[in-house]
C-alpha cells in the first residue's frame, strides 16, 4: 500500500485568503497527484505483464466502465463531471499508450 506524502495542508478553499495560499495548496495537491498517477502507471506495467496478448491492451468496454465509475463518484466528491470525464479519458488514453510500450518492451518488440 502506498503512503502519499505532502507538505502540511495550510488552508481549505474556504480559508485561503491570498493567491499565495491558493498556489501553495495547488502545488501541494499537484505533488500528491504525481504520486498517485505514478502508482496508477505501475499497474499498467502489471497489466502488460498479465495480459495474454497485445490485442487485449485496448478494451473499449473497460474504458467506458472506468469513465462511468469516475462520473458516479463525482457528486460525492464535489468534482464537476465536465472536468473529470475529459481528464480521465486523456489519462486512460495515455495509460493505454504506456501499456502498449510496456507490453512491447516485455516481449522484445514482438507485436
Amino acid at each position: 500500500m502506498t503512503t502519499y506524502t505532502s507538505d502540511q495542508r495550510r488552508h481549505t478553499s474556504v480559508t485561503a485568503e491570498t493567491m499565495a495560499d491558493v498556489r501553495y495548496e495547488i502545488d501541494r495537491i499537484d505533488r500528491l497527484l504525481v504520486e498517485i498517477l505514478a502508482e496508477r502507471q505501475s499497474f499498467m506495467d502489471a497489466a502488460a505483464r498479465i495480459k495474454p496478448d497485445r490485442s487485449k491492451v485496448h478494451d473499449a468496454e473497460r474504458i467506458e466502465d472506468v469513465v462511468a465509475k469516475v462520473k458516479a463518484a463525482c457528486a460525492g466528491a464535489g468534482l464537476s463531471p465536465a472536468i473529470a470525464e475529459p481528464v480521465w479519458r486523456t489519462l486512460i488514453d495515455r495509460c493505454i499508450a504506456y501499456e502498449y510500450g510496456s507490453y512491447d518492451a516485455r516481449r522484445g518488440g514482438d507485436v
